[in-house]
């Protein structure tokens, strides 16, 4: 099957980010799901936003770019909302990747110092509360 690199949240590593990753293992996925914050782990996400704002957005990607380095470089590369931005980063940065699945979130492809490259594939699902899950597909 597949292996993946899955980040967390902007509210850390909660049971639910945990219980997603082992959902994955059970169908027989490979997963890492590396703890960004630290063990810090915040109710409302509020509160996680404001400790990501503390520890800066750019240590948040270097966090996982480091929890990359052990690993193959043609793997999936996967984030929930703030997650996101290192799963990004690896699968437009990191030569082999195998695809990106962003889960909520994303930035414009400018932030990182290559192109979308081809080949990769991206899925960003994202849920719209009063319209239910929408998929948003990129141009490139």
């Amino acid at each position: 099957m597949t292996t993946l690199l899955l980040f967390h949240h902007a509210q850390g590593q909660t049971t639910g980010c945990l219980a997603f990753a082992e959902e994955l293992r059970e169908a027989d996925h490979t997963v890492h799901a590396p703890d960004l914050y630290d063990g810090n782990t915040f109710r409302e996400l509020d509160e996680g936003v404001a400790y990501a704002e503390q520890v800066g957005f750019p240590e948040i990607i270097r966090r996982g770019l480091a929890a990359a380095t052990e690993l193959p470089a043609d793997i999936v590369y996967a984030g929930f909302s703030l997650g996101a931005l290192p799963a990004q980063s690896l699968a437009q940065t990191r030569s082999s990747a195998r695809g990106a699945i962003l889960l909520h979130g994303c930035v414009a492809t400018s932030e990182f110092e290559s192109p979308w490259p081809k080949g990769v594939p991206l899925q960003i699902p994202r849920w719209m509360p009063t319209n239910g899950p929408k998929l948003m597909w990129p141009k490139a």
